[in-house]
């Protein structure tokens, strides 16, 4: 079987030439565990930090020895755990670049049993109903918790996370929703898919004013997937007592060292804003409550998701540095194949 590794340790942003096709052994089915042939594979922007180390205290894979990890959904093709049956289809936020992956059984979530069908398509679990959509619906529902007449911003709004945010915000009953994106083609998808009454493009000339015509009351909520330096931008619209959920530095996931973030201590005492640092593990627990509540929301279109799909494991690479630089508009999948 092939499998994408790194040619190297890393120190700086992934490119397409920093990763490998190998041909390695096919792995072993665990004892509890099951093998599962991989579907399509879920591309993040946190992998980024994660080749370095730099995640949340896990090591980098091995350079050609150890697959890109990653999200995957898939058929199970060999079982020695109970509850789980060749042909059942499952998710696994511990999988990787891979065409078979071996898991334990506590780490696979079943999706489906054999030849049963789902109701929305099965890429649909690696974003808006997957680890993206679970970020989303922690940071509006259970720590801002969003409400009747709320005003929200979401930065990078165009990405998984963000168009999901806003979409939940909307259900929760927020009056306005507004987005900052980069370029117009992002702008037109947060709006005209994702329903945002509003987006900014950050791209553009005067896009700070732009901003406070798009918040001509404030906000009471905001989404931050970027930086300190665009919360505290948000915060200078925000009204006294909002609540501010921190998800992503994505500016920081490359840099030399970890980076400091100066947060204007004077202007949230200010604002008496609340600011909810957001790890998605913490939420790990509610994936079903989550997926109960979400679900039929996709399966009925209210809410929708827009994806960036390549085609082989050989692509993998340049959609990833297509991510790497936010060139890419939607939830990044690499398809490997049909479910049998």
């Amino acid at each position: 079987m092939q499998i994408v590794a790194l040619n190297a340790p890393l120190d700086h942003r992934p490119t397409v030439d920093d990763f490998r096709l190998v041909e390695a052994s096919m792995p072993i089915c665990p004892d509890q565990g099951v093998l599962v042939q991989v579907t399509a594979i879920s591309l993040d922007p946190y992998v980024g930090s994660r080749l370095r180390g730099r995640h949340m205290g896990e090591p980098a894979p091995r350079p050609l020895l150890e697959p890109i990890p990653g999200g995957i959904v898939g058929r199970v093709f060999q079982s020695r755990a109970d509850g789980f049956a060749e042909g059942d289809i499952v998710h696994s936020m511990e999988g990787g670049w891979a065409e078979y992956v071996a898991l334990p059984a506590h780490a696979v979530r079943r999706l489906a049993r054999a030849g049963q069908a789902l109701a929305v398509p099965l890429s649909a679990y690696l974003g808006v109903l997957g680890m993206p959509g679970l970020t989303a619906w922690a940071g509006i529902t259970q720590l801002a918790k969003v409400g009747k007449g709320d005003v929200v911003l979401v930065d990078a709004a165009a990405g998984s996370v963000g168009g999901t945010a806003g979409q939940l915000a909307r259900l929760a009953g927020a009056s306005r929703v507004i987005g900052i994106a980069g370029g117009p083609e992002k702008c037109a998808e947060v709006v005209g898919t994702y329903g945002f009454d509003a987006c900014v493009d950050y791209k553009a000339e005067g896009w700070r004013e732009a901003l406070k015509v798009a918040l001509p009351d404030g906000l009471s909520v905001f989404f931050e997937n970027v930086s300190a330096e665009m919360a505290m931008i948000a915060l200078l619209h925000a009204r006294p007592y909002a609540r501010g959920v921190l998800c992503g530095l994505v500016d920081a996931y490359h840099t030399a060292s970890p980076s400091a973030h100066a947060l204007n201590a004077g202007l949230i005492i200010g604002k008496r804003a609340n600011l909810h640092g957001l790890v998605v593990y913490d939420f790990y627990d509610r994936w079903d409550a989550f997926l109960d509540e979400i679900s039929p929301q996709v399966a009925s279109g209210r809410v929708r998701f827009i994806e960036d799909k390549v085609t082989g494991l050989a692509q993998a690479p340049a959609l990833f540095e297509r991510l790497m630089v936010g060139g890419n508009i939607g939830k990044c999948v690499v398809e490997l194949g049909a479910v049998q």
